[in-house]
C-alpha cells in the first residue's frame, strides 16, 4: 500500500511553481503541466501505435510517474539550469543518486523502488521510442505554457530567445507523427488544447484553500494512485494498469465542457447528476470527439463513461468476483470504483492539507470526516481501501 511520505511527495506538485521568474497571468503549477504533459503523450503515443511503430505503454505510464517523482526533488532547479548540468554525465548521474536516496525510502513496495532507481541510473531503462514520445509530450506541454508566458510578456527579457529554442527543440522530434500533426494544427490540437484549459478549472472553486488544485493537476493525482494501488492487485495485467491509469487521468474531461459542477448541486436535486451525465455526452460528442480519431473515440468514452463501474469493453459487473472471473478470458479490464476511490481520496487530501496549511471551513472539515468514514471498512478489487486515509488521523 502506499505510504504517507510517497502520496505527500507526489502532491508536493501542486505548490511547484512554473515560469516564477517570468509575468505569469495565472499560476503555472508542476502538477498541472505534467498532467498535461501525459494527455499529450497518450495522443503522441496512439499516432505511432496506429501507424505500425513498437514501443511500451507501461514505459510511458511509469516514465512519466517516476518523472514526476525527480522534479519533485528537484523544483528548485530551473530547466536552462538543469539541461546545462544534463551535459555533464558524471554530474547528473550523482543528481540522480541523490535523487534517489531521497526518495528511496519513502516507497514501500521494493518492484516500484527498484524501477525508480532504474530509471533514474539507466538511460536505457525505457523503450527508445517511449522514451521519444515522454520527451515530445514534455516539450509539446512546455511550449504550450510558453504561449501564455509569451502574451503576458510580449517584450520580455529573452522571451524571443526561449521561443526559438523550444520551437527547434520541438523541431528536432518532428519524426513523431502526432508532433507533426501538432505542428500544423491538425484537429488533435483543438483535443489538446481542451484538455490544456482544464487547468483553468479550480476544484472546490467556492471555498478558499491551499494549495488551490485544477480538475487538469487533480486528474493526474488520481491517475497517479490508481497506478500505484492497481499494481498492489496480484497479477494485475499491463492492460488493467493500463486502463486504470488513463482512466484516471481522463475520466474527469468531459468537464472541459461543463465545467466543474460541484456534489452538492449534482445530489441535492433529484435526477440532476444523470441529467448532467446526459448533457455531457452530448457536448463530447459535439465539441471533443471530432478533434481526435474516430478509432480512438470508443477508448475514450470508455475512460469517461461509466468510469466508475466495473468493466471489461462493453460488459459491466455489480460485483467484483464476476469481474475477475470474466476477465481471466478477456483481457480489457477497468476498476472503476478502485478509480473511484482514488479521485475521492485525492479530494480528501486537498481538503486535508489545506485544513493543515491553516485554512480550513466547516465544508472542508466534513469532507475530510465523511470520506474517512465512507472507508473506514472498505475493500475494493481485493484491496483493503480504509489504509489509505488511516494514514491520516
Amino acid at each position: 500500500m502506499l505510504s504517507k511520505e510517497l502520496i505527500e511527495h507526489v502532491f508536493k506538485a501542486f505548490s511547484v511553481e512554473r515560469w516564477n521568474d517570468k509575468l505569469r497571468p495565472i499560476p503555472l503549477i508542476q502538477m498541472d503541466k505534467h498532467a498535461h504533459k501525459m494527455m499529450i503523450a497518450y495522443v503522441l503515443a496512439r499516432y505511432e501505435e496506429d501507424i505500425g511503430n513498437e514501443f511500451s505503454w507501461s514505459d510511458i505510464i511509469k516514465g512519466g510517474i517516476y518523472e514526476l517523482l525527480r522534479r519533485s526533488v528537484i523544483s528548485d532547479i530551473q530547466s536552462p539550469v538543469y539541461e546545462e548540468i544534463a551535459k555533464n554525465k558524471s554530474l547528473l548521474s550523482k543528481l540522480n543518486y541523490m535523487i534517489f536516496k531521497e526518495v528511496e525510502n519513502k516507497i514501500p513496495q521494493k518492484e516500484i523502488r527498484d524501477e525508480f532507481e532504474q530509471y533514474l541510473l539507466d538511460k536505457d531503462s525505457l523503450h527508445p521510442l517511449s522514451r521519444k514520445i515522454l520527451d515530445g509530450a514534455h516539450r509539446y506541454s512546455t511550449y504550450w505554457e510558453f504561449q501564455i508566458i509569451r502574451h503576458a510578456n510580449p517584450n520580455g527579457y529573452s522571451i524571443s530567445d526561449i521561443e526559438i529554442q523550444l520551437g527547434n527543440q520541438i523541431e528536432s522530434l518532428s519524426d513523431l507523427e502526432g508532433i507533426r500533426r501538432l505542428k500544423k494544427r491538425h484537429n488533435i490540437k483543438n483535443f489538446v488544447d481542451l484538455c490544456g484549459e482544464l487547468r483553468y478549472q479550480i476544484r472546490w472553486g467556492h471555498l478558499p484553500r491551499i494549495p488551490l488544485t485544477s480538475v487538469l493537476g487533480h486528474s493526474l493525482m488520481v491517475a497517479v494512485v490508481s497506478y500505484f494501488l492497481t499494481k498492489e492487485i496480484s497479477g494485475a495485467s499491463e492492460k488493467r494498469i493500463y486502463n486504470n491509469f488513463f482512466c484516471g487521468l481522463f475520466h474527469d474531461l468531459p468537464e472541459v465542457v461543463t465545467r466543474d459542477i460541484i456534489k452538492p448541486v449534482k445530489r441535492s436535486v433529484p435526477g440532476m447528476r444523470e441529467e448532467i451525465q446526459k448533457i455531457e455526452r452530448n457536448l463530447a460528442e459535439k465539441e471533443i470527439y471530432p478533434h481526435i480519431r474516430k478509432s480512438w473515440v470508443e477508448e475514450i468514452k470508455f475512460f469517461t463513461q461509466d468510469e466508475f463501474r466495473y468493466k471489461s469493453g462493453s460488459k459491466k459487473f455489480a460485483k467484483y468476483n464476476d469481474f475477475t472471473e470474466y476477465i481471466k478470458t478477456n483481457d480489457n479490464p477497468l476498476d472503476g470504483p478502485l478509480i473511484k476511490a482514488a479521485d475521492e481520496f485525492s479530494a480528501f487530501l486537498e481538503a486535508y492539507n489545506s485544513i493543515n496549511y491553516g485554512i480550513k471551513s466547516k465544508e472542508l472539515e466534513n469532507a475530510v470526516s465523511n470520506l474517512q468514514y465512507k472507508y473506514k471498512e472498505s475493500t475494493i478489487s481485493g484491496l483493503d481501501i480504509s489504509q489509505l486515509f488511516a494514514l491520516y488521523k
